[in-house]
This record gives structure tokens, sequence and C-alpha cells, in this order.
């Protein structure tokens, strides 16, 4: 069973933040004295641990960003002796240098303890069969939810991705019953299954579903074809895995597990701490991590913090889907645009004409931004016509305008033209950048 005790997760807010002091204390105590690295960002703003007393005083720390992480590649934000750590995790296609993230057997621990946290709150138990499709090896996500998974005590299969026949197989044959995976598959494996006729077979209740942006659009289509319901959850690497947040049944955001980490919102553009309610960067210190602890990490993650009550009696901060990034959000004609605005747009108006495989094409004709959106129509568009191509096609056009305030080219595209992803979904081609 998972080490955690269930009243951490129902801790009053006082006792949560008056934990978080103490632990930021002696944290920034311990990344003083055993990273050198970091060490020299505090002292070049004047700052050793005795000045940081509590949480009050966490905005006068210096912040880490993934430039760091690379200038710092491998070694050089490492806390704890080699021979202390047991494995490392990746970040995966990243230009530049990689994100190498340690780990000892107690961070290994607590990371699993966070990830069985979000199988419990998907409604897992003892009982279940968790089927585990994320990528293993270097990419957190299979490593994760497996951990978490036998912290639970369900039966495991670590399937891996890839393989959709020998998914689909041992998801009938053995029962799966939680299904874990990032959403882009998860709608792959559910219009697979519909495919084949074999729904009938399919005993999953809940779907634990990361590592990129979905919408809420994309969550009902995969909930209604599926017949579960889908949980959303949150992590980096940088400060371990998915775990550090997590939907409950509620569904109204994901609860951060603040007894690892404290959470702020900031604004990018001036790094001032903003007021829970306020939109803005979502930055993480971790607290009890030993090889690999960031203090204030940007995670370039734009959402919004939530302390009020949950109905599930969960008293930890909830964090919003992340509703874009700051660093890499498409910036078209002088518009800021979020690919979730655009796949939200193409769920709302699809009904059965078009499938949720889709991808965004930016480039640059005569000095002027251009927009151009491959949607892939479904197989019942193509062979009955519900809709004429041309029809659909101004409707979605005449959408996105509305919801994005920029025209947009729109192609519907032959069923299956579109590759699917087993991993991370490829939406986005920035030709401008080539």
């Amino acid at each position: 069973m998972p080490m955690y005790q269930p009243e951490i997760e129902t801790m009053p807010q006082e006792q949560i933040r008056a934990r978080q002091g103490e632990l930021l204390v002696k944290q920034v105590r311990y990344v003083y004295d055993n990273v050198p690295y970091y060490r020299a960002k505090m002292e070049a703003k004047g700052l050793t641990p005795d000045d940081i007393h509590g949480l009050e005083d966490l905005h006068k720390l210096p912040f880490l960003s993934k430039s760091d992480l690379r200038e710092a590649y491998p070694y050089g934000l490492l806390a704890r002796p080699l021979k202390d750590c047991v494995r490392i995790q990746s970040t995966s296609g990243t230009t530049g240098r990689r994100v190498v993230a340690f780990y000892t057997q107690h961070d290994l621990d607590l990371w699993e303890d966070c990830c069985a946290r979000a199988i419990m709150a998907a409604g897992g138990t003892n009982e279940d069969v968790c089927h585990v499709c994320y990528g293993y090896g270097l990419f957190t996500g299979g490593p994760g939810l497996n951990g978490g998974s036998h912290k639970v005590g369900c039966l495991t299969l670590p399937m891996s991705s890839g393989n959709t026949d020998r998914q689909i197989q041992f998801m009938c044959d053995l029962g799966a019953t939680i299904l874990c995976c990032t959403p882009s598959y998860a709608a792959f494996l559910a219009e697979s299954i519909l495919e084949r006729g074999v729904k009938d077979q399919i005993k999953l209740k809940a779907g634990i579903f990361g590592a990129e942006a979905w919408s809420e659009e994309m969550r009902q289509d995969i909930q209604n074809k599926l017949g579960i319901k889908a949980y959303d959850i949150y992590g980096l690497t940088e400060l371990s895995g998915p775990g550090v947040s997590y939907e409950c049944s509620e569904q109204h955001g994901m609860h951060i597990c603040e007894d690892h980490f404290i959470a702020e919102i900031i604004d990018p553009d001036t790094g001032e701490v903003l007021p829970d309610g306020s939109k803005g960067e979502l930055v993480f210190t971790a607290i009890t991590k030993e090889a690999f602890p960031l203090i204030r990490y940007r995670t370039r993650d734009i959402c919004v913090l939530d302390r009020t009550p949950c109905a599930c009696g969960r008293t930890h901060v909830r964090m919003s889907k992340p509703m874009g990034r700051s660093d890499d959000m498409l910036i078209i004609r002088g518009v800021n645009v979020f690919p979730t605005q655009i796949e939200e747009v193409l769920l709302k108006v699809s009904g059965e004409s078009i499938t949720p495989n889709y991808q965004i094409i930016v480039g640059r004709e005569n000095n002027t931004d251009t927009l151009d959106i491959n949607v892939e129509m479904s197989e019942k568009m193509f062979s009955d016509d519900i809709r004429s191509v041309e029809n659909l096609e101004k409707e979605i056009v005449s959408k996105l305008r509305s919801m994005l305030g920029i025209g947009a080219k729109v192609h519907l595209v032959n069923p299956k033209t579109i590759a699917r992803s087993e991993g991370k979904a490829q939406r986005i081609i920035d030709n401008r950048k080539l």
C-alpha cells in the first residue's frame, strides 16, 4: 500500500503552509550547501540560507529555468554523491542538451507515492488491473505510473507504447480497468477499439491521461467512446515526473501534492508573484527531493491556482489544466494562439464529420504569417457525405476566427492520412523557424 497517510491529503491549509515553510527552510540550506550552481545564484542576489525564514521569504530566492538545467548538464545541479543515486530519467524531444534528472531511492519512493495518489483518486484499488501504455525507458510516464500502480496493489500491465493490436488484446483478455497513457493515444485506442468492434469486451472504468495538452472537448470524446471517466495528471521530469498533481472525481482542477511541492503563480514577464486565482506562469519548489531538488523552477505552463474547498474532501491546492505555455505559444500576426483553442473549436463542431486528428502548420508568405489546419475527416463523412466538405470547412474557419481573432485556412483531408501518435502528439509544424 502507499507510504502516505490519508490525512495528509485532507490536512487543513494552515497546517500545510506551516509544514511547507519548515521544509523550505531546510531545503534551502541543503541546496545551498550541496549545489554550487544554485549557491552562486543565491549569492549573486546577496542571499544566504539565513535570509529564508519561511514561505514569506520564498519570493526572494532566484528562479531556475530549463536553460539553467542545460547549462549545468549533467551534474551541476546534483545535490547528492552519485553513489547515493539509483536512477536517472530524461526529457524527450527537445533541442540542445537534454534535461537529466537524478533520483535516490527515497526520491523514487516519494514519486511513486504521488502516482499512487493519482490512481486512488481515479478510484483505483488493489482489485484493479492497471494498463500502463505510457512509454518506459528515459520518459517518466511509464516508470511513474508503473510504480504507483504497484503501491496501490493493482495488477500492473507494463505495456509501454505501440503495438496497438497487442494493447487491445491484453486489455480484453486480462480485463484492464484503468488505462494510463497520453490523451492522443487514448483517442487512437478508442478509435481502434470501435473499428475492431470489441468495445463490449473492454472493462475499463477510468483513464489517467497526461504528458500533453488536451481540451475538455477531447476529454468528453474519449469518455464517450471508451465509456470511462478520464482523469488528468500533471508532472515534469525536472520535478520527478507524473503525479506532481492529479485530478479527483470532481474534475475541477488537479490537486498538487503540497507536502512535496510549493506552487506559485508569477507574471511571466516580470517574475512578480501573483495572488491565487490569477492567471500566470506556474513555478514549483521541490521541498522533499534529495538528488535533484529544484527551487523556484519556472515550468512555463500558464495556469491558475484555486484554494477553494473541493467537494472530494482533499485540501491541497488545485491547479487548472495548463492553458498554454509562456514560451511556446504561437504568435501569429501579432495574436497569441494556443493549440488547445484550435482543438476546442474542432471538437465542438465535429459531430460525426471529423476526427480528433489534426495538424497545425504555420508559415510565412510575403512577410505575413499563414495558418493552415489539416483536419481528418471521419470514415462516415468520407463515404456518406454527411455535410459537404466546402460547407464544413467554412464553418470551421468561421468558428476559428471567432475564437482566435485571425483567419485560418482549413483543409479537410482523407481518413487516416494524418500520422497517429503513440507518444506525445506532434500537432504543430512551424515552418517560420526553419
